[in-house]
């Protein structure tokens, strides 16, 4: 077995191995293929092909037979080390141009890894035989431009999923049908919240429902910052060059940003809203008796996202984030980081997320010396001790300005989602020149926490959609209940009741349809309503409606006031089905 192998998860190099067994069938199947890079990713791996064949869904079954046949083959694996120059005659002789490409930046000399008649760039390692990869399926086809970039030929990816046992495979196979029944943008269209129109791909339209869905999270999110002593903001949209320049965003984010010329001058849509929360903060002197000052921000940012990248409410040009900067005392630094922790923990449990957390430390185009990132790290360290919180670390993740925490929350099939996070920064306030007045009124430069909780208020929609597969909380959904009269001669009862709801602050529709009772409590199903309240004669004769909840069932008759107060309840608690 490769010597590197124990420094390894073994399921990574298995799916590692995998790959390579995989671009070994393609190439048996169209020998013509220049093959580029098939790396591990989360659950399996992917290879990048270039060939004028276009895959189809059939072919990726005449893959998989073939990687079966490469399986029962037992072929050794066994790696070469060559030079850089024996390498490059390898891959010139079988006309392999992205090898080529490849070996341009590596060592003097260099692994290839061989599995019969077929050979690869590699560092490895890999398992021993082709025979140790056993649990696999091919998963779906995509376009990736050659080294992420546009200007290069566009490639075809084939992504694969591979575990050590069967068990975890039909397991993982499961969880994603799951996912796809629960996919935000079927259900977006389904439950009528928003669309992705082609006048606007990356721009979301968010319809009445979504607003609703929307307006309630931002109402909550504002009611919660207001108890947690932030003020809230608004900066503009569009900011002058001069401004990102300072704020490193030009050097750093450039080709992430829209433009737009303005008086023969350039002005930049934000990506981000620190900048305009830093010129809230610099508009007047500010004391130490001042410090901390927590500013929220809904600000509507604009990035600039390959169209191969869009997927719905996921990954979007224009969202809006939940953006709160706190400018402190160098001494209130773990105080307010300790706080902001809290406040997410809050937040999460109120939607029944659990979490887990990462520390990312400094990336390699950092601005800011490293006597300040390692301060910083260790505030952020000392913060997540204090709050008894497993962490893992990640290397090098960090924000150019700055060290973060992210939270990954969980959501209802296992799968995790990064959304939160906490950013401290020293950086910033020296690049804007931010100063508070001391005790002796000297100036001094503060210190300041970018911090988000939804993250995205769009993704996080998305996320919330899937979480609940659109059967959200009674105080979260768009109608909250629907009354449903059993025939025409009770419409007028079924109106007073939609008046009374209506006027308590309830959101209620009335299915006026001449429908049978039996489809409208089905469709009012397929909704997704919280409650349905069915009023016929008996109903109408005792001021009573007859509850049906969504998941529950039939509940039985109550005074009409009685369920009133049983949905102000749900309500008021946030309670989840």
């Amino acid at each position: 077995m490769d010597e590197n192998i124990g420094m390894i998860n073994r399921e990574d190099v298995m799916r590692h191995t995998a790959a390579h067994i995989m671009a070994q069938a393609v190439l048996r199947l169209w020998p013509e293929t220049k093959i580029a890079i098939g790396p591990v990713i989360k659950n399996g791996f992917y290879y990048d092909f270039d060939l004028e064949h276009r895959f189809t869904p059939e072919d990726l079954e005449k893959i998989e037979a073939e990687m079966q046949k490469i399986i029962d083959e037992d072929l050794p694996i066994v790696r070469e080390e060559l030079t850089n120059q024996e390498a490059v005659e390898m891959f010139a002789a079988e006309n392999q141009q992205y090898k080529l490409e490849l070996l341009e930046g590596l060592d003097e000399d260099v692994s290839v890894y061989r599995q019969g008649d077929f050979k690869d760039l590699c560092r490895g390692p890999h398992l021993e035989s082709t025979s140790q990869v056993k649990h696999f399926k091919l998963q779906s086809i995509a376009g990736a431009y050659w080294r992420g970039d546009s200007k290069r030929p566009m490639l075809q990816r084939i992504y694969g999923l591979a575990f050590l046992n069967g068990k975890d495979l039909r397991a993982h196979l499961r969880m994603l049908e799951e996912a796809a029944k629960r996919d935000h943008r079927v259900l977006g269209k389904k439950l009528d919240l928003f669309s992705i129109q082609d006048e606007g791909p990356g721009f979301p339209f968010f319809h009445p429902k979504g607003m609703v869905l929307r307006n309630v999270l931002e109402e909550y999110w504002r009611e919660e910052h207001r108890k947690h002593g932030y003020v809230e903001i608004k900066t503009p949209i569009m900011l002058h060059e001069d401004l990102w320049h300072r704020s490193g965003h030009w050097d750093n984010y450039k080709d992430n940003m829209y433009f737009s010329s303005i008086d023969d001058q350039t002005f930049a849509i934000k990506p981000m809203n620190c900048p305009g929360s830093m010129l809230v903060y610099k508009r007047k002197l500010h004391s130490y008796r001042d410090l901390p000052i927590r500013m929220a921000e809904m600000g509507l940012v604009h990035r600039h996202e390959l169209s191969g990248t869009l997927h719905g409410l996921m990954r979007v040009r224009a969202f809006t984030q939940d953006d709160a900067h706190i400018f402190m005392l160098p001494s209130q630094i773990q105080e307010e980081i300790e706080g902001v922790i809290d406040f997410v923990d809050e937040v999460y449990k109120t939607f029944g997320f659990k979490y887990h957390v990462e520390l990312s430390t400094k990336p390699e185009n950092a601005i800011g010396d490293d006597a300040m990132w390692d301060i910083a790290i260790e505030a952020l360290r000392q913060s997540l001790e204090s709050k008894q919180l497993d962490y893992v670390v990640n290397e090098g993740d960090g924000a150019f300005y700055g060290p973060k925490i992210d939270f990954h929350l969980e959501d209802s099939i296992g799968r995790t989602w990064q959304c939160a996070t906490i950013q401290l920064d020293f950086a910033m306030p020296e690049r804007f020149d931010l100063t508070y007045t001391d005790e002796n009124n000297e100036r001094k430069r503060p210190v300041m926490i970018h911090r988000v909780v939804y993250g995205a208020l769009e993704r996080f929609m998305a996320i919330l959609v899937e979480h609940t597969a659109g059967a959200f909380p009674t105080w979260l959904a768009p109608v909250q209940v629907q009354v449903i009269p059993v025939g025409d001669d009770y419409l007028d009862y079924a109106n007073q009741v939609e008046k009374t709801l209506f006027g308590a602050g309830i959101r209620v529709e009335v299915d006026r349809r001449g429908e049978k009772l039996g489809k409208k409590i089905r469709e009012a199903q397929l909704q997704q309503i919280p409650f349905m309240l069915i009023v016929g004669e008996k109903e109408k004769e005792a001021g009573q409606v007859s509850v049906r909840h969504r998941r529950q069932g039939d509940l039985g008759s109550l005074d009409l006031e009685e369920f009133l107060q049983k949905i102000q309840a749900d309500i008021a608690t946030k309670k989840q089905d």
